[in-house]
């Protein structure tokens, strides 16, 4: 089976941020693949703010069509009620070692109010990717707070942006990657739709073409 990276989110929309850092994740950690995974009912989002999942998942599958390495699921949006990340790493079917849930810093340190966190990193290997300009220290008193109730460790990896052999990091279970990544903001992109103002260089041509074709987020008849 494909080792896999495992990038979750609402994709409101997807832009050029999500594709840089799945990018860089694959290559550094040396995976076949990354499986992008739309949420249908994010737990710690308004669900009022979310275009409908449909429309999610289509503008998804028009970003990566043309990456061979790149995939998308429909899972969490045939299931019903809200999206737990435990859920559907078991779903999935992929074994722990080869599946990586890539999650960003700020998301770790609050990982301990997911459902069955414990549970959850048995399940697979967890990528933490620092925010750009943000203070995490994967040895600080939070983090270690959060790997002690997980029961993993932590290994850094790829800070040179060379890619990381993951055989030890994949016998550990969290590993922290300083991926590349694009300043662009969805709630800034929700806000230039609907002001109809342009999406060019912040999402792929035709995400921005289905936007306006489909009037989301408020983009002007």
């Amino acid at each position: 089976m494909a080792r896999t990276a495992l990038l979750g989110g609402s994709f409101n929309p997807i832009h050029y941020g999500h594709l840089m850092l799945a990018d860089d994740v694959r290559e550094r950690l040396s995976l076949e693949r990354v499986l992008f995974m739309p949420a249908g009912e994010p737990p710690h989002k308004p669900v009022s703010e979310l275009a409908p999942a449909a429309d999610r998942y289509a503008m998804v599958r028009l970003a990566i069509a043309d990456t061979p390495t790149f995939d998308v699921s429909d899972l969490e949006l045939r299931r019903t009620g809200p999206s737990y990340t435990v859920d559907t790493v078991e779903a999935l079917g992929i074994p722990p070692d080869e599946l990586f849930l890539v999650i960003g810093s700020e998301t770790f340190l609050d990982l301990l109010s997911w459902r069955e966190p414990r549970r959850l990193a048995a399940h697979c290997r967890i990528v933490v990717i620092p925010r750009a300009g943000s203070a995490f220290d994967a040895d600080g008193a939070a983090a270690r707070k959060v790997l002690r109730e997980i029961g993993v460790d932590v290994i850094a990896a790829a800070d040179t942006g060379e890619a990381a052999d993951t055989g030890e990091a994949s016998a550990s279970g969290v590993i922290v990657v300083h991926a590349t990544s694009l300043p662009i903001s969805a709630s800034e992109l929700r806000a230039r739709a609907a002001a109809g103002r342009s999406l060019a260089y912040r999402v792929p041509p035709p995400v921005a073409t289905y936007i306006a074709r489909h009037r989301l987020y408020g983009w002007p008849a």
